[in-house]
């Protein structure tokens, strides 16, 4: 029998021991951790209670400490609340190795199902409104409880995400711990720590909880809310949704990142600079052997002047998907062979960097062209400030959620629920862009009005001196229900990407066609009027991009060739003179865009592309030249 428990402890470890070690749940518990979840044993009945804590009455006096007490309650106003404390009669001991318990979780959803589960899930609407104090004593859900719960699951919510799997997959999921679970309350001085644990051989994720000392009977189970965070003022922003505070005395100024930032995230890379080099000279009827592994490439380029190989060693082009990594090597050994990248350009491609290095064009709010951004991990509280000075101003506070470094909308979330963007920092690095509340809308006829985005596939020629076109074909996608600024988790009202979402319509309108339709609908805005302002945008980007050197902008390595896509929205501003104009707000740029429409409807467009970037000739090609 014993070696059937060591067996199962090592098969155990060797599935949870990694994520056991990142959660700092001591080893001493791992044995009886192991048997617990195989055999469901939940006992921390038989350790602990609830206890519902009285309301202190406003009209009694009551010492500081009380007041203090109550102020941390987790929900003020929210109806009764709750402790949970140690029942057992010989207490707990920390030493004891079966003094770990498991908390079932009551809800497990994504945040973006959350609506359509309350709605439709038996059951689910009642338990989540008892739990969180909410009135509900209908048999039908409603959306008035349903809003209700929605605002305040961000104080109960906890978060993970599973480490393999699709893109889809390792967006995060939320969770509601069980009654139980949910009542332990905050403190800075913990007695129990939580860690969640997804169980491998029944794919379901429990929480763990285990003391961190020794307790008696009557002591309260309390956890840190803000695990792991030191510095008092984020813990103070942290413990926000739980210990409402206005952090308005904080500075909204966001200054760019020092260079030491750069430097972190050049070494995190792991991307070697390259050596400084003399740019390349070819003859002028040189045919360019192409290495390749995008296959749009691989069946689109025709161009007499380039031709494939299946030998990297022998290419004098590298057209990658992935990404490079060593231009030293390449720049040290093989200084003439082009590459389809540029060293640092994840300076642009990546949400946070955008946003840095564009305040060298717009100062501590950036440029009008982009978005009012903060970097969610280094510039929470200048967030909070800034949205508690805009609430107390009647401004509007819609805010939208994205991760670093996802594409296609994956993770990003819409709300005026500063709760939910602070909660959502837990989940993956994040920025909050302010949403556009007054974008210029595409009247679609069979919808009405709706949001639409522009993309533009930029050529990068050379950072230093700066070559920079725009290919002469742009693209558009629509939403597809007329917007409004409500119901901000309908994915079809306020977002545009339809093509990875299945059975939606995807209305395509080719770029030709929208021009004359566009300027129908706003016939004092021609569109050479609208795309002039937009590259005005694409060359100040560029410009500050390329205005320092590596690793604080994009590296000037002669050998280097791009293209980028860059989505932008049009939203509706005054200008300094006083006139309504209509102002570019570029949302992202891409790297390697999915180039899959471009050859469908214009078969030179790799042509174009090679011709531009590789051989420096633009006649017969679909570019204008930015800058």
């Amino acid at each position: 029998m014993a070696g059937d428990g060591e067996e199962a402890l090592a098969a155990f470890v060797a599935l949870h021991g990694a994520a056991l070690r990142a959660s700092r749940v001591p080893t001493r518990y791992w044995e009886s951790l192991s048997r617990k979840l195989r055999g469901e044993v939940f006992d921390a009945g038989d350790y602990f209670g609830i206890m519902q804590v009285e309301e202190v009455d406003e009209e009694e006096e009551v010492d500081e400490e009380m007041e203090e007490q109550f102020r941390k309650k987790p929900n003020p106003g929210n109806g009764p609340c709750f402790k949970v404390i140690v029942t057992n009669e010989n207490g707990l001991q920390a030493s004891n190795p079966d003094s770990v318990f498991l908390i079932d979780h009551a809800w497990t959803y994504r945040a973006e199902h959350a609506r359509q589960q309350l709605r439709r899930v038996p059951g689910l609407l009642h338990r989540m409104a008892n739990l969180m104090g909410i009135a509900f004593h209908g048999e039908v859900p409603d959306e008035g409880s349903i809003e209700q719960v929605l605002q305040e699951m961000w104080k109960y919510n906890q978060t993970y995400q599973l480490s393999q799997g699709t893109a889809e997959e390792k967006v995060p999921v939320w969770y509601i711990m069980d009654e139980f679970g949910s009542r332990i309350q905050h403190s800075d001085q913990p007695s129990f720590a939580t860690a969640p644990l997804f169980y491998m051989p029944q794919q379901i994720a429990y929480t763990v909880l285990w003391p961190l000392r020794d307790l008696e009977t009557g002591d309260e189970v309390t956890r840190d809310y803000a695990y792991g965070e030191t510095d008092r003022l984020i813990r103070k922003c942290v413990l926000l949704p739980w210990v409402p505070t206005e952090v308005l005395d904080v500075s909204c100024f966001t200054p760019e990142p020092p260079d030491e930032h750069y430097q972190a995230i050049l070494a995190e890379n792991k991307e070697k600079l390259p050596v400084v080099i003399n740019p390349p000279v070819y003859a002028k009827d040189k045919v360019f052997k192409v290495f390749t592994d995008i296959q749009q490439v691989l069946n689109n380029l025709t161009h007499p002047r380039f031709v494939f190989t299946d030998n990297e060693g022998e290419a004098d082009i590298l057209y990658n998907f992935s990404h490079f990594k060593d231009y030293r090597k390449l720049s040290e050994e093989r200084p003439e062979v082009m590459v389809n990248q540029f060293p640092c350009e994840n300076l642009l491609t990546v949400k946070d960097c955008l946003a840095s290095i564009a305040r060298r064009a717009g100062g501590p709010d950036g440029p009008r062209w982009l978005p009012r951004t903060f970097n969610l991990q280094t510039e929470l509280p200048q967030f909070i400030s800034y949205f508690q000075q805009r609430d107390r101003r009647g401004e509007d506070n819609h805010w939208i959620c994205k991760p670093w470094n996802l594409a296609r909308s994956l993770d990003t979330h819409i709300t005026n629920n500063l709760n939910n963007i602070i909660r959502h920092r837990e989940s993956s690095p994040k920025v909050v862009c302010k949403y556009i509340e007054e974008p210029v809308l595409f009247e679609r006829e069979d919808v009405g009005l709706v949001k639409f985005d522009v993309r533009y596939v930029v050529l990068l020629r050379s950072a230093r001196p700066l070559q920079l076109y725009s290919y002469d074909v742009f693209w558009l996608r629509f939403s597809n229900r007329a917007f409004s600024l409500d119901d901000l988790d309908d994915y079809e009202k306020h977002f545009t990407v339809m093509n990875y979402a299945p059975g939606v319509t995807l209305k395509q309108v080719h770029c030709e066609d929208f021009i004359p339709l566009f300027e129908k609908q706003y016939p004092e805005y021609p569109w050479t009027t609208v795309q002039a302002s937009i590259f005005k945008a694409f060359a100040e980007l560029f410009q500050v991009a390329s205005s320092k050197p590596a690793p604080l902008g994009i590296c000037d390595y002669p050998s280097s060739r791009a293209i980028y896509a860059i989505d932008l929205m049009l939203k509706w501003d005054t200008s300094r003179d006083g006139k309504r104009i209509m102002q570019p707000q570029i949302l992202e740029v891409n790297f390697n865009p999915d180039c899959d429409r471009a050859c469908q409807y214009h078969p030179t467009f790799f042509n174009d592309v090679f011709s531009t970037l590789f051989l420096d000739e633009t006649d017969n090609c679909h570019v204008t030249r930015i800058v």
